[in-house]
């Protein structure tokens, strides 16, 4: 990643993710409301419901070795390496995220990588991890690829870093799928750019666009899908969260960027309102 983009990220998310704990819980991604969006939900179900719903949605049953690109502060590590009694590992650009997962993990008893289930946390930079060829046989990258400033070069070290037969599960922001004759306006680009410049992103593409990627790149068993109305309520429950005073007192001391993010709440859900934001779902085999 660019320096700047990388600082941008690792700032971001080193101010804004004790308030998000504080407000939320362990698991910084959106919920799953039913495929309709309407099932009622407490707020941090929706987002368990919603790593079960992807497993399900991708056929995968068991794992023993997983990377979770993009890992926060180890929610979804600590819930899969519980739930299939495996070693998980997970990387963020967050030195703040990496410590508390760790300390979660040890918090959970499973620090130790001698018993299972187990969970290591690193920074690292998920175009470049380092692991070894055919390390894992499940990488997870929950709500990560929107800010990877090369989307290919992502996927291309997720399919280098799994084992032969391992499975990919990717949950993304979009935008919505474009033709030549059905390009972004003016209009949905800006809003597209004002998120952004909030939330830290260089781009974001289509969901076609990911499966192609994932085509030339030999994965197999490719599958896609469009969850925008199953989480698009998640951002509404967000702004009500962030109306407490608990919150408003959080906010006022985690800095001006997570201030700004959460005065731009309301662009992630008039993205989802007029159609523009997308939630891309896709899967594949190596």
């Amino acid at each position: 990643m660019t320096s700047t983009l990388y600082q941008q990220i690792q700032q971001f998310y080193d101010a804004s993710s004790g308030l998000w704990e504080q407000i939320w819980g362990e698991h910084m991604h959106h919920g799953y409301y039913g495929l309709d969006g309407k099932e009622p939900k407490e707020r941090r179900q929706a987002q368990i419901d919603l790593v079960e719903e992807l497993l399900k949605w991708a056929e995968v049953r068991q794992a023993e070795a997983i990377l979770d690109a993009g890992c926060g502060i180890g929610g979804s590590s600590l819930y899969l390496a519980q739930k299939f009694q495996a070693a998980a590992t997970g990387i963020t650009l967050s030195p703040v995220q990496a410590a508390r997962a760790t300390e979660r993990a040890r918090e959970a008893g499973m620090s130790s990588l001698t018993t299972q289930p187990s969970a290591q946390f690193f920074v690292r930079d998920a175009l470049n991890t380092d692991f070894a060829d055919n390390s894992f046989d499940l990488v997870w990258s929950l709500e990560s690829g929107e800010h990877m400033p090369d989307k290919r070069k992502f996927l291309q070290e997720c399919y280098r870093v799994l084992k032969p037969g391992g499975t990919l599960i990717m949950a993304t922001w979009c935008h919505r799928p474009t033709t030549p004759s059905d390009p972004l306006t003016t209009d949905e680009r800006q809003h597209l750019a004002d998120i952004y410049r909030v939330y830290c992103l260089p781009y974001v593409i289509s969901l076609p666009e990911y499966e192609a990627i994932a085509n030339q790149l030999s994965f197999q068993n490719i599958r896609t899908a469009d969850w925008s109305d199953a989480v698009a309520p998640f951002w509404d429950k967000v702004i009500e969260s962030a109306l407490t005073p608990n919150a408003i007192f959080g906010l006022l001391l985690s800095g001006w960027t997570t201030i700004q993010a959460a005065l731009a709440l309301n662009l992630m859900s008039r993205g989802y309102q007029r159609g523009l934001v997308r939630f891309g779902l896709l899967c594949g085999t190596k």
